[in-house]
């Protein structure tokens, strides 16, 4: 599997499953996507600010997931 069909299939996730995997607990699975898509994209900035949410982004990160997640969708990255 490479990363583009990882990235479609986290994208491709019913809308209820993402909202599971964005509670407190589960959310580092979002920081590791936010790092993969970088990666796929090429995008250093990116990739060092995936990194630096995996260690200071749990506080908050998760609440701003779930309020994406249900407006448009997909979790908040650029």
């Amino acid at each position: 599997m490479n990363l583009n069909e990882l990235i479609k299939s986290f994208d491709n996730l019913p809308k209820i499953v993402k909202l599971i995997l964005a509670i407190p607990a589960l959310d580092i699975i979002w920081v590791i996507y936010r790092i993969i898509k970088s990666v796929n994209d090429n995008n250093m900035l990116g990739i060092v600010l995936g990194v630096v949410l995996l260690f200071v982004g749990f506080p908050f990160l998760w609440l701003i997931d779930i309020i994406f997640i249900i407006m448009k969708d997909t979790v908040w990255w650029f």
